[in-house]
């Protein structure tokens, strides 16, 4: 087999305790008219005003946005691009989880290209570079730090929605663990098992065939060598750090395992792509309006059943990246992590109606970017098993169907 691979990230990416305090230094050389885009739980904080303090110093114009929303809301972008108009930035930075750095991503498109989010829905819709950003993350889960990929809130779809672009990767990427300490130990949980599905999806994603000029007609190219690398060691980094994280919120190395596997996990995921987990989490999601992580980590031992026949040598990897004696523990294994850090382990737990389950399994399969990057096939039929295998907790009956 022919080694392909390619990587997809940021200009420059720093990790470490402490470096956030070189943000000044780095925004310098990127622009002069700073527009910081947060939440409101970050728009008191020392870390926000600090930040200014020292860019205002350094002869920066700065301007705070903290309007940023759970799973940004595709109108609320538009606002913020809107509002910032007059102070024309000419430099984005993005403090916070997630969503904040998804928010700052929409609105330097939108400040760069004009138009409206759904312009841009899908892969290589965002037609060249945007304001440059720098992404500085305080949870340890989405990876957006490093991704090409936007997600949003999308009321008239019922959905969420993605924008998917090499474009939209940040400039610079600054990972400073010190940032999550505080933490609570329910968001550390959805967070870090949301980085986790997102290596083990990369790991296990189906393999393209490798034909020139793959990764310019997708965003996502599926499972390849460097990929692998990153989601591997990801795999490691979480699994011996994710569970102490959440016990002991002042365990520095557990914080720097799990923020450091969250940002590869995203360099992994940023150009294999994710499948099933993340496909079914989009219907989920817009029905019990649940944390995202927490919607794709219940998911994860159900798709991994589904695609065991097809996944034999990335379990036997996994079981060794991780300590477990063989591929027959590795699911076994995910799930009681899983449970252990409190994520819901049923589809019912999370809140969903059994009534909508078949809604859930047509509108699952229709995403077919994430569907087609399963390794496995999952026709309808097949879908609606596994999702009713998720609802009831019967993982079971999906090693029946092999």
């Amino acid at each position: 087999m022919a080694i392909f691979g390619t990587i997809r990230a940021p200009q420059e990416l720093i990790f470490g305790a402490g470096q956030s305090a070189a943000l000044t230094r780095i925004a310098k050389q990127l622009g002069q008219r700073a527009l910081i885009v947060s939440d409101e739980r970050l728009a008191n904080d020392n870390l926000i005003h600090d930040a200014i303090a020292q860019l205002e110093a350094a002869g920066l114009a700065v301007r705070l946005d903290c309007s940023t929303q759970p799973d940004v809301p595709v109108h609320t972008a538009i606002a913020s691009a809107e509002a910032a108009r007059d102070f024309a930035p000419d430099l984005m930075i993005g403090i916070g989880g997630g969503s904040c750095l998804d928010m700052a991503k929409c609105v330097a498109i939108l400040l760069t290209h004009g138009g409206q989010p759904q312009d841009y829905y899908g892969e290589f819709k965002v037609p060249g570079p945007v304001l440059p950003l720098i992404a500085i993350p305080t949870t340890a889960g989405t990876g957006s730090e490093v991704t090409p990929v936007a997600v949003l809130s999308d009321n008239d779809r019922q959905l969420k929605v993605g924008i998917s672009s090499p474009h939209i990767i940040p400039t610079v990427a600054i990972c400073d663990p010190n940032l999550t300490m505080t933490c609570p130990a329910s968001l550390t949980a959805i967070a870090g098992a949301d980085a986790l599905t997102h290596a083990i999806e990369a790991f296990t994603a189906i393999r393209h065939d490798p034909v020139p000029g793959l990764a310019q007609d997708r965003v996502f190219v599926g499972k390849n060598a460097t990929s692998d690398a990153f989601a591997l060691r990801a795999i490691s980094l979480l699994w011996e750090g994710l569970e102490a994280a959440c016990t002991d919120g002042s365990n520095a190395d557990a914080r720097a395992n799990v923020m450091l596997g969250a940002t590869m996990a995203g360099l992994a995921f940023g150009v294999a792509g994710t499948a099933a987990a993340h496909a079914i989490q989009y219907p989920v999601g817009a029905l019990t309006h649940t944390p995202h992580g927490a919607g794709v980590a219940c998911l994860m031992p159900y798709v991994m059943a589904w695609n065991a026949p097809m996944i034999g040598n990335e379990l036997d990897q996994f079981a060794q990246a991780t300590g477990l004696p063989d591929r027959d523990a590795v699911i076994p294994a995910v799930s009681a992590l899983f449970d252990r850090i409190g994520i819901p382990p049923t589809l019912k737990a999370l809140g969903l109606a059994e009534d909508r389950l078949d809604w859930v399994a047509e509108q699952s399969c229709s995403i077919a970017r994430l569907i087609q990057n399963n390794p496995r096939p999952l026709p309808l039929p097949d879908m609606r098993r596994l999702v009713g295998a998720a609802y009831s907790g019967n993982r079971a009956a999906l090693a029946s169907t092999q």
